[in-house]
């Protein structure tokens, strides 16, 4: 067996390609983070997080990198920009960010700062959205697309923010918001941007694909538009008639569907331009995707790169326009997920194992077992690579025999307990005699799904993963060190969440290009901490967490990277104290302590609890009201709380030697 090394970690897991060139395993076994590529300097994760956890702050912990926001908004502006340049086309790339794909402060003023060169706006989908977007941003060459259900206070609020010298466009998402602006604009005497939401009959593709075409939830029909335009000439408007809107779903895997899209919009923004209106954009939505897997070729993948996604949207327009000899429209995109998800990663601790594998087994006495019994042991003493098919389906039979003999009675606990063990001992020597022949490779895989350990993990899928738990989104997976030692179990993972669905057992597989039922990991080793992270996780995962179990937000730190190869910690957003997530389902701190203090007095008058030990109750109780909701060792963290206190209110740069202090702030 060839010895194993860092390059087979990443075959492995697949970094080199989900990793975008923003991952990669250093010499030393650990994962490293290169925002600015191969050519930048570059960070180990596995050092980043000793140094985190130095400092008081709690695994899990969700790292959120700057650097890698701003290399995707320079890629997708770029190439924009290329294309642009290549096909002389004549209008010009304005991006948007739509905040509902992570709406969290600190990102989005990291989005409008790195993006303000490229005028980057926000897109809005909600009230609270518009208000942060009036708020966030102060870029007058930038947008602000208004998206969504709307009510006369958002169209109001939309159009004002015009004499604030935003540059707001309210897009009309069913027929009857456009009276409501007609009629806010008269009272307002303000003329408004208006755009048109086009219900495409084009479908998308990948996993939202029915959120798409004539079925779709937004959007105005080819009637509701002709209607439209002649309200608005009605009403001498058409010149307010600015964008045309379309968007084919999220995550689009394939070109193809994005290209039949943009043919079908671009139709729609040259007719109704035929139509007197004076259209100066044209919005592609969002869509393009994120290669979750590196495979190329599943919906947690895309077949085509950011220059062929730039490339298509810009030819087809120019095309379309040019045979109507009508001008270039500018080009903008709702793209989120590409920008953001790289960005971000959670990593967590492995708090225990539950191992399945049984690699010897004996039975003092075989002859005073059941025949159930005495069967299986056969099995595995005489188990040998001639007859391992023929044991394989013997072993299938006996654990259905098991399970049956023990329903029925017949079969003692005591007995099924060393069946059980006895056909994990079979399973895990078929494995291991299996392993490298192609022609039992079925077998092999089928028997290591059953082998899996449980790895019990400190985070909650419910909280941090919840794509995982809801749609079977696959996330990349893997340890962040020991990557130069060969995994040695394989393992599904759980959360602390106290549900059945609180796991993950689908995992990538990046030699295939589909998934398995498993992870390959390291043994665990009493005394030292493992790590292991999930990556991609910056696109929807954060909003869309939930408190299953009262599990609350992590601990969250935006790391920069410096030119002299250290790092700097810009914020720290501390995560949920149970006290905090208490009181979102309205229990008051207070209230519940004095409800303790009560029962204790009443104790001690009944001579159930003696005083001391009252008082060490409810030093418990207040300490635990205001302690992380995740779990911790409290005699690994080398800060007091009242030292972690004063820790959390500055930020610090680092060569490797210890932090230093900085100019930044850290803010909770």
């Amino acid at each position: 067996m060839s010895e194993w090394n860092t390059r087979k970690s990443a075959d492995l897991y697949g970094i080199n390609y989900w990793g975008a060139n923003f991952f990669r395993i250093n010499d030393q076994g650990h994962v490293e983070v290169k925002p600015a590529g191969d050519s930048g300097p570059a960070l180990d994760l596995y050092s980043l997080v000793q140094d985190l956890q130095e400092r008081g702050i709690r695994m899990p912990i969700l790292l959120r990198f700057p650097d890698i926001i701003k290399a995707r908004i320079e890629l997708l502006a770029g190439c924009f920009a290329r294309a642009i340049e290549e096909a002389k086309y004549t209008g010009v790339y304005r991006g948007v960010y739509p905040i509902k794909v992570n709406q969290q402060k600190h990102l989005v003023e990291e989005i409008l700062d790195f993006g303000k060169a490229y005028s980057f706006g926000l897109e809005a989908g909600s009230k609270p959205e518009l208000l942060i977007s009036l708020a966030q941003m102060d870029n007058p060459g930038a947008l602000i697309i208004c998206n969504g259900f709307k009510d006369q206070e958002y169209i109001e609020m939309a159009l004002i923010s015009q004499k604030l010298g935003r540059n707001t466009v309210i897009v009309v998402d069913r027929f009857s918001e456009l009276q409501m602006i007609i009629n806010a604009s008269k009272r307002l005497s303000i003329r408004p941007n208006i755009g048109f939401r086009a219900k495409l009959n084009t479908p998308g593709s990948g996993r939202w694909s029915e959120t798409s075409g004539s079925k779709s939830k937004f959007g105005l029909t080819p009637s509701e538009i002709v209607r439209g335009v002649e309200m608005l000439q009605a009403e001498t408007m058409l010149d307010c008639l600015q964008l045309i809107h379309f968007h084919i779903g999220s995550q689009i895997p394939s070109i193809q569907a994005i290209k039949a899209a943009i043919k079908e919009g671009a139709r729609f923004f040259a007719e109704i331009y035929a139509m007197g209106a004076s259209l100066k954009y044209i919005d592609v939505g969002g869509g393009l995707g994120v290669d979750y897997d590196g495979s190329g070729k599943s919906d947690s993948s895309t077949n085509y790169s950011e220059q062929e996604y730039a490339n298509d949207i810009v030819a087809i327009l120019q095309s379309i326009c040019d045979e109507k000899k009508i001008p270039h429209p500018d080009i903008i995109s709702e793209s989120g997920r590409a920008l953001v998800a790289h960005s971000t990663a959670l990593v967590f601790d492995v708090l225990g194992s539950s191992e399945i594998v049984l690699k010897d087994f004996t039975l003092p006495s075989p002859d005073k077992e059941s025949r159930l019994v005495q069967d299986l042991y056969d099995i595995y003493r005489s188990l040998s690579k001639e007859n391992i098919n023929e044991y394989y389906n013997d072993l299938v039979e006996k654990k259905r025999d098991t399970l049956q003999l023990f329903t029925y009675g017949v079969l003692s606990l005591e007995q099924r307990a060393k069946a059980e063990d006895l056909f994990r001992a079979i399973a895990t020597k078929i494995v291991h005699i299996a392993r490298g022949n192609p022609e039992l490779e079925d077998i092999r895989y089928s028997l290591e799904a059953e082998l899996s350990d449980t790895y019990f993990c400190n985070f909650s899928v419910f909280q941090s993963l919840p794509d995982s738990w809801a749609i079977d989104q696959l996330f990349p997976i893997m340890p962040v060190h020991r990557l130069q030692e060969r995994p040695d179990r394989r393992a599904i993972l759980v959360d602390l969440t106290c549900d059945s669905d609180g796991h993950i057992n689908n995992f990538i597989d990046a030699e295939s290009g589909g998934d398995q039922k498993y992870l390959e990991v390291h043994s665990l080793e009493p005394g030292h901490p493992y790590y292991m992270a999930v990556f991609l996780t910056g696109a929807y995962q954060e909003i869309l967490g939930d408190l299953h179990n009262l599990f609350g937000d992590t601990d969250a730190v935006h790391v920069s990277l410096t030119e002299s190869g250290g790092y700097q910690i810009d914020h720290v957003v501390e995560g949920d104290d149970v006290k905090e997530v208490l009181a979102y389902v309205e229990y008051n701190r207070a209230d519940l302590i004095e409800r303790v203090r009560k029962a204790t007095e009443s104790s001690i008058l009944k001579g159930t609890i003696s005083r001391s030990e009252a008082r060490l109750l409810l030093e418990h109780y207040e300490r635990g009201l205001s302690s992380y909701t995740y779990l911790s060792e409290e005699s690994s963290m080398p800060f007091l709380p009242q030292q972690k206190k004063e820790l959390s209110n500055g930020a610090y740069a680092t060569n490797g030697n210890g932090p230093a202090g900085t100019d930044n702030t850290v803010h909770k």
